[in-house]
Parts: structure tokens; C-alpha cells; sequence
């Protein structure tokens, strides 16, 4: 009898422990178990299945990582983790600066060619490259793209003042049948000012001259130009208005030019919208070696796709802004005040890597998260990341699932590959961190996008999330 009872004694106490800590039948909706093995990055280019259906559809664009094993640049000037997370925090605080304007740049307009101030956002973490074609015949050339800018450009023959070096030829307007400059009287070359910060100016031929600048010193300056641009063969688009780049340097890799993906009136997504309605949409592989990924125009088939409303900040409204919610870790929501993300706001974007949340959210999310991992042995900080563990000898993992809530009744569960950041192999962190100051505006980087149909409706002002999206 004393045994019996002790018996149903252990029952009761397992199955409290069981609910306790969320490992019964409902384990997996709290829980992940996953292989070390797949946070490691890995030296050779996978195609995930199904991804091959992504090929020759009408606006689709495959894309690789700027750095990774399926890259046409290889490993040529890769930048290592240290280089990565600080180019990361330097586009983080441009972009606190653009849009609050705590920090203003003065630009002496002057004749001469100069490389002006700092202006825009950093350039240094647009990991993703596409492959476009512009001019007749047209030249192949491969380029990042950036939801937080608006004016596209390419390095152009003659580079009368400097180039970077890049892949691909650097694309001479003498070789194109359909190459024309814009000239200073045109409506257009008004139009820089907001899509730059610069106003125009006017070369001797009278032709307008455009000037950009990013966050990190990165610039490009040259002749505002039209020319027949392809996304794809069978989508073509002439009298394209770009930045024909005679002077340029910076944080570019050995891309040949930047596409911009903003809002403004110059941004590709506006030049396109009669064919596309002012929709496009991306999926960010897991890791760096697949090449799965994709960015597509066009709204095309989403059933699956979960939309939250598509904000606009009057102190930047080129800038994608959403409403954030609130934080789920296994399951659990944290106690987070919804008014904690409203002000200053809440921007997507495709140029930050690691997600920036307010330090009162931020520091709900780490504690959580540490209660939950507290069986697993804590490795040293590695700034920003101040969460990290030592996984050494251990095949497998069981992590929290970690879900962004959004409004609309949005959830985004996000891809263990966001979860965490692979440091070495006895140092693997959480991806995310803190903001330095209230008045910081949050972000959702790209690591937290992986593997997500991530779609910008700017007609419907909705932006949405579809899981498994490069599949």
C-alpha cells in the first residue's frame, strides 16, 4: 500500500513538473527541439527543395547572400562577425538619426564634385544581392536593394571622379541605344530632393547630377539618367530614371549599384507600379549557403500570408512602419505594454540584421527566454548580444519559440535560425537587443525575417508575413 502510494505520489509531482514547465503533450507549442548542427554555417551552396518553382515567374527575382558559398562574388572582402555586428549598429543609429533628426548634416552646394556629408542610412549590412539587366543590349549586372532607400543607381563609365572596384563590367551609357540623360529643366531632376535629401545639381551640359549619401561614408554622385531597365525577361521597363554613378565609394562589396525600395515617388517600386500595383515581396533564406531566396513583384498568389497594417511616420514616410503589439516566449506572452512599441514606432526593414526592441520589452523577452534555457551552461557576451550559451557536446537543443505579435491579430512565429546568432561553436547568442535610448525607434531586422514571404502592399498599406516562403 505504502508502495502504491508512492507511486501516485510520483505521478502527480511528474505531471506537475510536466505542466509546470511545458513539457507534456502541448510540448510542441511551446517548444523547438532542433540540431546543432543546423545553426552552423555551412561552406557549400544548398537549394532547398521546392525552391526551383521560383525560376522564370513573371517578376521573380532569385537572390544570394552578398557573402555566402552561392554568391558570384565568393568570399572576396567578406567582413568577419565583429565587422558585421558593428556595421549593423552603424545603420541602426542612422537610422535613429534620419528619422529623428537628432543629428542634421549641412551640405555646402557647391560646383565643384565633392563627396558630400553623411545623409542616409548605412549601407554596409545590404547582404543580398539580384541580378538586373539595363540598357539595349542589356548588361547583366548584380546589385543590393534596400527597403530603407529610394534612388537607384549603378557605377557608370567613364567614373570621371572614382569607382570601387566591382564583379560585374562597370555599365558605359555609350554601348546603349536607349540611354538618356535628364536634363536640369525637368520635373523629374526636381524630385531628388526627397528622394536624397540633396537638391539637384546642374553640369555644365546642363544636365541634372544627383547626389546620395549613407550613414557610413558610403556615396554616389553622378548624371540622374533613363534607361530601359529588365527585371526579368519578359518584364522590361523603359525610360527607367536611376543614378548613373561617376563618383562613388563605400560599403558596397563588389556590387555594381543599389536599388531602392522605398516609398518615394524615384523608388523602383513606384517606377513599376502600373505593372506590378506597388507590391513586392521577398523570402530571406535560413542561412547564408542556401539559395532559395527570392524577391518578387507583384502581388500574385498568398493565401497562407497573414496581413498587419502598413503605417506611415510623417518624420520619414519613404520608411515601412507597423504596428507592434507585443512578445510571446513558449507561449507565453510577456508583460509588455502595447503603448511600449507605439511611440516612437515600430519600422521592418531590410537592411538592419539584428531586431532592436525598447529596453523594457527587450529585457522581458531575455529574462523569459533565460528561465527557459536555464538547463543549458551560459557563455561570455559578445556585444550587442548579452544572452549567450555553450552548446559544446551536445547534439541537439530544445529552445522556446519566440512569436512577434502584430496588429491585425498577426503572430510571427519566429524561424529558429532568427532565434539565435551562431558566434563559435561554444557561443551561440540571442538574436536580439536593446535599445539605448526610449526615443529609439524599434526595428525588425532581416535575421528575424528569415524563411517568411514577406510582403510590402503599399496600394493596400498592409503589410504581410507567410510562413515557409522560400519553399
Amino acid at each position: 500500500m505504502a508502495i502504491h502510494s508512492q507511486l501516485i505520489l510520483f505521478s502527480l509531482l511528474s505531471t506537475y513538473l510536466l505542466c509546470a514547465f511545458g513539457l507534456g503533450a502541448k510540448d510542441g507549442k511551446k517548444f523547438r527541439v532542433i540540431k546543432l548542427t543546423s545553426l552552423l554555417p555551412s561552406p557549400l551552396c544548398s537549394t532547398p527543395k521546392g525552391s526551383n518553382h521560383h525560376e522564370n515567374q513573371k517578376g521573380m527575382l532569385k537572390l544570394d547572400h552578398h557573402y555566402g558559398p552561392c554568391s558570384p562574388f565568393g568570399h572576396h572582402g567578406k567582413p568577419n562577425l565583429r565587422q558585421i555586428l558593428s556595421q549593423d549598429q552603424s545603420r541602426v543609429n542612422s537610422l535613429q538619426t534620419r528619422l529623428f533628426k537628432a543629428r542634421v548634416h549641412h551640405v555646402e552646394e557647391t560646383k565643384t564634385t565633392t563627396l558630400p556629408a553623411q545623409m542616409g542610412v548605412s549601407v554596409g549590412t545590404l547582404n543580398y544581392i539580384i541580378t538586373i539587366g539595363l540598357g539595349t543590349p542589356k548588361s547583366e549586372l548584380r546589385v543590393v536593394f534596400d527597403t530603407g532607400s529610394n534612388l537607384n543607381w549603378v557605377q557608370c563609365q567613364p567614373c570621371a571622379v572614382q569607382c570601387y572596384p566591382q564583379q560585374d563590367p562597370i555599365f558605359n551609357p555609350l554601348n546603349s541605344s536607349t540611354y538618356l540623360n535628364i536634363s536640369c529643366a525637368s520635373p523629374d531632376c526636381s524630385q531628388l530632393s526627397s528622394a536624397t535629401g540633396f537638391s539637384p545639381r546642374c553640369s555644365s551640359a546642363s544636365t541634372c547630377v544627383y547626389t546620395t549619401t549613407y550613414g557610413d561614408g558610403s556615396v554616389s554622385l553622378g548624371y540622374f539618367a533613363r534607361e530601359t531597365l529588365s527585371l526579368t525577361p519578359s518584364d522590361i521597363f523603359p525610360n527607367f530614371a536611376f543614378g548613373c554613378g561617376q563618383a562613388n565609394k563605400g560599403l558596397f562589396g563588389r556590387a555594381a549599384g543599389l536599388l531602392g525600395l522605398g516609398r518615394n515617388t524615384l523608388s523602383l517600386v513606384s517606377q513599376t507600379a502600373k505593372e506590378y500595383g506597388k507590391v513586392f515581396s521577398y523570402c530571406l533564406p535560413s542561412t547564408s549557403s542556401s539559395n532559395g531566396g527570392y524577391l518578387k513583384f507583384g502581388a500574385g498568389d498568398v493565401p497562407s500570408v497573414k496581413f498587419t497594417p502598413m503605417l506611415t511616420n510623417p518624420t520619414d514616410n519613404s520608411l515601412y512602419f507597423l504596428q507592434m503589439v507585443g512578445i510571446s516566449v513558449g507561449a507565453q506572452q510577456l508583460n509588455i505594454a502595447p503603448s511600449t512599441f507605439a511611440s516612437p514606432g515600430t519600422i521592418i526593414d531590410s537592411g538592419t540584421i539584428i531586431t532592436r526592441l525598447p529596453m523594457s520589452a527587450y529585457i522581458a523577452l531575455r529574462s523569459t527566454f533565460r528561465q527557459f534555457m536555464s538547463n543549458y551552461t551560459m557563455a561570455p557576451e559578445f556585444a550587442p548580444f548579452d544572452t549567450c550559451y555553450d552548446f559544446s557536446g551536445k547534439d541537439t537543443m530544445t529552445l522556446p519559440k519566440v512569436v512577434l505579435h502584430f496588429g491585425g491579430d498577426v503572430e510571427v512565429e519566429v524561424a529558429t535560425s532568427g532565434i539565435f546568432a551562431f558566434v563559435n561553436p561554444s557561443q551561440t547568442c540571442l538574436a536580439f537587443a536593446g535599445n539605448n535610448d526610449t526615443s529609439d525607434v524599434s526595428i525588425i531586422g532581416n535575421h528575424q525575417q528569415q524563411t517568411f514571404q514577406v510582403i510590402y502592399d503599399l496600394t493596400g498599406e498592409k503589410v504581410g508575413f507567410g510562413a515557409a516562403g522560400c519553399s
